[in-house]
């Protein structure tokens, strides 16, 4: 694995169990809407509009409508809004850790995996779909670190650079963690660049980083 008032664009620049359609590695896009029970559909609009237009500026009366359920049918299901946003967080963190598995599952190596795993975001910033990746959105409308959503947004990212620096590991590179921290930096600077400007340049960057990371 984001994300109705006008939306600074920072937030924008800055991305659940349910597989997405769009993005090879699950890292931003929400899943394409399915057929479900309410509950689902209540989660799978909330993902649509949270990452297309923001957290703050959807309201419940708007998730509610679009969702087609009873104000009484979502909070039975959620409560409240906040508690929608927290399934939100996390179940985008479930579909990025099963869509990137599945990249790494693909690859014949290490070093491949890492190559794969560029190759998915390139793609995933040049679909239509793309506004930026889902984790950096809600960072950025959510300032408290002590706030539940981030403590969510930085277990995600914890998660991610560990699972970078295991691939580097098992590579063979002298230095895994910082090469970890490295490519996690060059995904965040391609995603924000390539929504912000220009996506080939930003990607172009961040095949460099990663060829330099594997060279070690």
């Amino acid at each position: 694995m984001t994300v109705d008032s006008p939306q600074p664009a920072v937030r924008r620049l800055l991305g659940p169990s349910v597989p997405a359609s769009a993005s090879s590695d699950g890292s931003s896009l929400p899943p394409a809407p399915r057929s479900g029970g309410a509950k689902v559909r209540i989660l799978e609009t909330a993902s649509r509009l949270f990452y297309d237009e923001g957290i703050h500026g959807v309201g419940v009366d708007r998730l509610i409508s679009e969702a087609s359920v009873t104000k009484a049918t979502f909070y039975k299901h959620y409560g409240s809004k906040d508690n929608l946003i927290l399934a939100y967080v996390n179940t985008q963190h479930e579909r990025v850790q099963q869509r990137f598995e599945q990249v790494v599952g693909d690859a014949g190596d290490p070093q491949s995996a890492v190559r794969a795993w560029v190759a998915s975001l390139v793609a995933d910033v040049n679909d239509p779909a793309f506004r930026g990746c889902a984790f950096l959105n809600a960072a950025a409308e959510y300032h408290d670190p002590r706030d539940p959503v981030r403590q969510v947004v930085a277990m995600h990212r914890d998660w991610y650079t560990e699972r970078l620096a295991d691939l580097l590991q098992e590579a063979g590179h002298p230095m895994a963690g910082d090469g970890a921290d490295e490519l996690m930096l060059a995904r965040d600077g391609a995603m924000s660049g390539a929504y912000a400007g220009d996506a080939i340049a930003a990607t172009a960057a961040l095949q460099r980083v990663a060829d330099r990371v594997l060279a070690g």
